[in-house]
């Protein structure tokens, strides 16, 4: 039976909404971002996830927890800290917990792409100072790099390794994954999934809380 992929971009931030370059600014959902989290959530109400995996960032994470909120399994999102740090030493489980969670996986390589010296700043504001054009080049094309900050190719680099290592063996496995983070990173994956070339990949859109499902059934992926 063919596992289920489900790519998902976190909900509305409070800088999405204020049309600000956000990147690695740890920014929290604003108010329609938590519905359209809790909206999302009814959609996958039903549909059996084993392992979650997303960035860094809290507005990845929020949208983690609102997504799952309501889950039909009634098991509880846990964010796992591995490691030999004191996070992930005081966070160690034991008995029956396991059983009623869903292990929730968190790794920068997931993170945004980087803005730079863009990052706070208003995206109108910032087409009046360097030029529509400019800007435009900085956010849309595939190899240019904003001041300080990575193409969508430089994410791109360190998202798929990540994506093969880490989630495609769990898919392997049988298991059915929800990957919640962002328009870049996950243009990244789907990318690579739809064969899209560098020309095509930089004109799709990820709505925030839209969700994109694959099927995965040795080694051929299948889209939902």
């Amino acid at each position: 039976m063919a596992s289920r992929l489900i790519l998902m971009r976190h909900g509305q931030s409070a800088w999405n909404k204020k049309n600000i370059f956000t990147g690695w600014v740890d920014i929290p959902l604003s108010a329609e971002g938590i519905q359209e989290s809790i909206d999302a959530g009814n959609k996958l109400k039903n549909t059996h996830i084993d392992v979650v995996f997303t960035s860094t960032l809290i507005r990845s994470q929020m949208t983690v927890s609102l997504t799952l909120l309501h889950h039909s399994s009634g098991k509880i999102p846990v964010f796992m800290h591995e490691g030999n740090d004191i996070l992930g030493k005081g966070s160690q489980m034991h008995g029956d917990s396991l059983k009623s969670m869903i292990p929730v996986y968190s790794a920068w390589e997931l993170n945004e792409r980087r803005y730079g010296n863009l990052q706070g700043l208003n995206k109108a504001e910032t087409a009046q100072k360097f030029g529509v054009e400019q800007v435009q080049s900085w956010r849309r094309s595939f190899d240019a790099v904003p001041p300080g900050g990575e193409s969508l190719a430089m994410t791109i680099e360190r998202v798929l390794p990540y994506f093969f290592k880490h989630i495609v063996t769990v898919l392997e496995a049988g298991k059915n994954v929800l990957v919640v983070a962002h328009g870049n990173s996950l243009r990244g994956i789907v990318m690579h999934l739809d064969g899209l070339s560098k020309e095509e990949v930089v004109k799709l859109e990820i709505a925030t809380g839209e969700q994109v499902v694959y099927f995965y059934d040795k080694g051929r992926w299948k889209k939902g």
